[in-house]
């Protein structure tokens, strides 16, 4: 198989991300005179919702039964996911939020050889650039033909919708890429796309079902083995 692009996830693929949203939504929640507080045991069952919004939205329905939802409830969540955003771009820009293990390397690696770099994520397109503005620079968007991420597709993760948009952009077919994920949503949204899917775990992540990925690493600390297990011609 001669691979001719790699697709990226975001969130908790390129940075353990998922903590920092989590207080980032609790300030957020704090500051707009609610009494929600999201622990880790709590953000870990919320996380299986893609998507800011939709996850504020399915906590309200699915754990507080009897809230008041304002006259303008779609206003409401869309500025808690303002001022949300805000907070976690801070603590981006305040470098708190390092890449992972191996990704700034797997990027340089896969430009010198020749390979199409590519984004597919839920997350909001201020996020991204925030994130990898801090690892990578300001010509961050130089390394990837195309950005796929927050609303620019109906439908989130896990269904294939980001993944098809990007494969479009690229004018690739999906046997053509291997996607990078960490999340069983975003395993399911690449698989459904036709890509194969490789996973690499974090602590919210990693006690998942990946059965059906490619192959599952902690991290891509040893890219060496990552190369050999993908097939990259790197």
């Amino acid at each position: 198989m001669n691979i001719k692009a790699i697709i990226f996830d975001v969130d908790g693929t390129l940075a353990d991300t998922e903590d920092a949203h989590r207080i980032a939504f609790n300030k957020t929640f704090a500051e707009n005179g609610l009494d929600w507080n999201w622990d880790v045991a709590l953000y870990d069952k919320l996380l299986k919702v893609t998507g800011g919004k939709e996850r504020i939205k399915h906590y309200v329905e699915s754990y507080l039964p009897g809230f008041a939802k304002p006259a303008d409830y779609d206003g409401f969540v869309k500025h808690l996911h303002v001022v949300k955003t805000g907070h976690y771009t801070a603590m981006l820009r305040g470098g708190m939020i390092p890449l992972r293990p191996g990704i700034k390397q797997l990027i340089a690696d896969a430009r010198k050889a020749g390979i199409v770099l590519a984004i597919a994520t839920t997350t909001s397109p201020e996020n991204v650039s925030a994130l990898l503005e801090v690892g990578l620079g300001k010509d961050w968007a130089s390394n990837f033909s195309s950005i796929g991420c927050g609303d620019i597709v109906p439908h989130k993760k896990p269904a294939p919708d980001i993944y098809n948009w990007v494969l479009s952009e690229l004018k690739l077919a999906p046997q053509d890429c291997i996607a990078l994920e960490d999340s069983n949503n975003g395993l399911r949204s690449a698989l459904a796309a036709g890509i194969k899917t490789y996973v690499t775990t974090n602590p919210y992540t990693h006690r998942q079902d990946f059965a059906d990925a490619a192959g599952v690493f902690d991290d891509l600390s040893d890219l060496a083995n990552f190369y050999r297990v993908t097939g990259l011609r790197i």
